[in-house]
């Protein structure tokens, strides 16, 4: 026996509805934990329940392929529209899931395609009676309207696929079924098995289907985990590290590099902002200095939102100057935006921790503050170490201080 005749005789039916089945189970598996973690979400209820119907549709499949197994044109019957009804229930929950924000998809359509299975089904017992007298054993139902009906439901929903974010990867499994239906269709009722190439389509194009939605439920799941992690290390509003985030972030690159200085930043007058022109506003101005403060620090450092309107750099590249930086995000706060904001610098010493860096940053933005803003200042113990190697950065901060 040859590879193809084993795979378009019953054996092949069989590994295929095995192979089907594994797929289901591995995403059934993922939607109860999707739906653990997101209860609100009923579309992966939806998930579960019609997971189980298409397993136990192919345990079926795989008893009727064994030899001498029969069926019955009430049971299939009952394997089509079931089949069906679980091909509309699952492009449901995939375009559930994959449809964007902007496009709000609605479930009237998929009610009236089920509506319209059950006429179907109606219409193919009242105007077939005799399909349904066929004595049980014969090869095929003769059931062309609700597979015709079939082709036209995938046609439907492969011609409305806007506003779906995988759109080439969820036409390619609706293309795939749609080969595996015009397979099927062409070995029922033209060539009754007597074509090998198609009753293998009919019977490994399930798996490549299943296979698909697998990898686009697996690329969802994915992108959820991927999606908590961020939300656990940054900050919403501006997505810079929070405050625990940084520190953890700090004290590495301060393991590595042995060197690193903080530039603690302080949006002047942010509460009369808020105040006078609203918290969209003020939330606006944020995320803007927040995006400066990332762009100056993205190659020598990182950035952090330590709280409310008070946002950290992180210099750790051993050629850049810290304060050079800190005067550099200051001018282009003052230019780009319309607020100003007061900073304060801080260098790590032998033996101190993130938190007394920080702790320093913030007295010397104080210092800003409370002496005009607008300005940078060295912390002391950054200026008297400037002081004795004669880097002329003090000088730099008291310029800073006369613009301010």
């Amino acid at each position: 026996m040859t590879i193809l005749q084993w795979l378009a005789g019953s054996t092949g039916q069989i590994f295929a509805s095995a192979c089907v089945m594994t797929i289901l189970v591995l995403m059934l598996f993922m939607a109860v934990k999707l739906y653990k973690s997101y209860r609100r979400n009923r579309t992966y209820l939806i998930l579960i329940i019609v997971l189980p119907i298409v397993i136990l549709q192919n345990g079926v499949l795989i008893g009727l392929s064994f030899p001498g197994q029969s069926i019955s044109p009430y049971l299939e019957l009952t394997q089509s529209v079931v089949s069906l009804l679980s091909f509309i229930i699952i492009n449901f929950v995939f375009m559930k899931l994959y449809t964007g924000p902007s496009t709000r998809l609605k479930g009237m359509p998929f009610l009236l395609m089920f509506i319209g299975l059950i006429l179907v089904a109606g219409a193919q017992i009242s105007l077939s009676p005799e399909s349904m007298k066929a004595s049980i054993g014969t090869t095929q139902t003769q059931l062309l309207a609700i597979d015709f009906y079939g082709l036209i439901l995938n046609f439907i929903i492969l011609l409305n696929l806007r506003g779906i974010d995988q759109r080439f990867n969820y036409s390619a499994s609706l293309i795939v079924y749609f080969i595996y239906q015009l397979s099927d269709l062409a070995d029922g009722y033209v060539f009754h098995g007597t074509v090998p190439m198609l009753v293998i389509l009919s019977h490994l194009l399930p798996v490549v289907y299943y296979t698909l939605l697998f990898l686009l439920l697996f690329e969802w799941v994915l992108e959820r985990l991927l999606m908590t992690f961020q939300s656990s290390i940054t900050d919403g509003l501006t997505s810079l590290y929070n405050r625990r985030h940084f520190n953890k972030k700090a004290e590495q690159l301060l393991r590595d590099t042995k060197r690193i200085a903080i530039i603690f930043c302080d949006i002047d007058n942010f509460k009369k902002l808020n105040d006078t022109q609203g918290h969209h506003k003020a939330d606006g101005v944020l995320k803007q200095v927040a995006e400066i403060l990332r762009e100056e620090t993205a190659s020598i450092g990182t950035a952090g939102r330590y709280g409310g309107e008070e946002l950290l750099g992180l210099v750790a590249a051993p050629n850049a100057k810290p304060e050079v930086v800190a005067e550099t995000i200051r001018s282009r706060v003052e230019k780009e935006t319309m607020v100003t904001i007061s900073i304060g610098v801080s260098a790590s010493r032998e033996g101190a921790s993130i938190g007394e860096i920080i702790s320093q940053a913030d007295e010397a933005m104080y210092q800003s503050k409370t002496t005009g803003k607008n300005k940078v200042t060295l912390h002391s113990s950054m200026r008297q170490r400037t002081r004795s190697s004669g880097s002329g950065s003090d000088e730099t901060a008291k310029k800073n201080s006369q613009q301010a």
